[in-house]
Parts: structure tokens; sequence; C-alpha cells
């Protein structure tokens, strides 16, 4: 399975730890941690218009929060982008997800939906195939959504826990840039949820990790924490080379495995 090669789940657990614990810092203070615990002393750089991310300048719900962001860079070659990292400051996990991308898999370009706990800068720092690092960000007004509610009834959503949908395969073509939809049913709680019947908090549950194979091959990795929003959606774009079967694994907290496969013909169908 595919795995970004910083140890990303410690990483996360340990910042979220020290972040906790530590004073209330200024915007540009707490990055400034942020970054460090993350990078280290890595020079990043401003990303200009090689990396896109386009969000809402005040979200309509700050537990459902459109994000998206691409690269405009080959897949291949020492400019290509191997890694592309989601960071919400000022939520209690800032780093909400780490995605990769293999030289013949998925193009460097996903939407998803995230949590906001409150006003924040929201930011995505790619890494290249040559070990550089670029960022774009933006600021986002929202709040509560790391402590907001399930949107769906807790035992219906267990009820159907893991199933899979990828929109858009039907349309796929051998040769050809496909844009999918991969829809996870799963209630991914932040453990900052209180529930209202039993007076207790939710348990924190959320899929940790989400590979994509092509015929066996990496086509996409996720690794994944509290601020990626329930039922994950995930878009993404992949050029079948061949006849093949496309698969999706993910593994939860709680160690579960989900899985999904979906044949793609020569004219599917």
């Amino acid at each position: 399975m595919l795995r970004p090669p910083l140890p990303c789940l410690a990483a996360t657990a340990l910042l979220t730890t020290l972040l906790a614990t530590a004073p209330a810092m200024a915007d540009d203070s707490r990055w400034d941690y942020i970054r460090e615990q993350l990078y280290g002393d890595r020079p990043i750089a401003p990303a200009g218009d090689r990396l896109v991310l386009e969000t809402p300048t005040r979200a309509e719900d700050a537990a459902i929060v459109p994000v998206s962001f691409s690269a405009r860079a080959p897949q291949s070659g020492p400019d290509g982008i191997r890694e592309i990292r989601l960071i919400i400051d000022n939520n209690p996990a800032p780093s909400a997800g780490v995605f990769t991308f293999p030289a013949d898999g998925a193009a460097p370009a996903i939407a998803t939906r995230i949590r906001i706990n409150e006003y924040t800068p929201v930011r995505v720092v790619a890494e290249t195939n040559d070990g550089r690092l670029l960022m774009s960000e933006r600021f986002v007004k929202a709040a509560g959504g790391c402590s907001a509610p399930a949107g769906k009834d807790q035992m219906a959503a267990l009820a159907r826990l893991g199933r899979m949908k990828l929109n858009g395969v039907e349309e796929v073509r051998v040769g050809e840039p496909a844009r999918l939809q991969l829809l996870i049913s799963h209630p991914n709680n932040s453990g900052l949820q209180f529930d209202q019947v039993s007076r207790t908090y939710i348990p924190p549950h959320y899929i940790t990790t989400l590979d994509v194979t092509y015929n066996g091959r990496p086509v996409l990795g996720l690794t994944g924490d509290i601020s990626i929003s329930e039922d994950p959606s995930i878009h993404f774009t992949f050029t079948p080379p061949e006849p093949g079967v496309l698969e999706v694994r993910a593994v939860d907290t709680k160690g579960a495995v989900y899985t999904g496969r979906w044949t793609i013909g020569p004219t599917n169908g």
C-alpha cells in the first residue's frame, strides 16, 4: 500500500498533543510551530500558480467545508509532485490529510470536504520528486466544525459503515483522463462531538489510511485524520492505461478494513 514518506500518524498525534497543551498563539506563531514540527528547518517556497488552492472565504457549514487543490506540474521528473499535505492551522489536529501521487497514478488534483474548528489559514504544502516544498494558502471563516453533531443518525450510519460508491466510473474510457468521485460511508467521528443522549463525548472513529490501486499498481494514497468530514468524499483524476480493475482499500482507527472494486474495459461496457 502507498505510505507517505513521513511518519504522518505519529507526527499528527504528537502535534495534536503539543498544540493542545501549548499556550494560545497568534496565527503566525502557530504556523511557525506547526511548520517546525512537520518539516523542521526545510525551506518552503511560495507556490504561485504551480499549486492552486480553492476554498470558500466564509463556509456555509463548518463541518462540511469544500476544498480543492491542484498542482500544475508533470507527474514525473524532478518537478513532479509526489505528495500534498492539507493543513488547517487552528484545528486540534492541523494535518488534515497527506495525499500521495505515484508517477503513473492519479493527477495531483483533489477535491474533498473538511471540518474547520475556528477562523483559520488553510494551507497545502506540496513536495516535489526532488524534495522541494511549495505552499499555497487561504484564510477561511468558519467555526465549530470539529465538534458539530453528526449530520446523520449514528445507528443508521453504523449500519452502512464502509460502503463505497465511485461516481463517474461508468463513463471511464481506457487512455482517457476521468474525473472520479469516491464516497465512503463512515461517521469519521472527531472525538470532540457530544452525544446528547448518553451525555458523553463520542469516541474518535475515522479513516486513517486509504489506498487506490489499478491492476495492483498504486494510483492514490491518503493518510487522514479527524479534519476530514463525515462520509469522506474524494474527487480525483486518473487515466487508465489498459483495461483492468480499480480497487480501494480503507482502514479506520478501529482496524476495520473496507474495500471496493470496479472493472474498467476498453469501452467500459
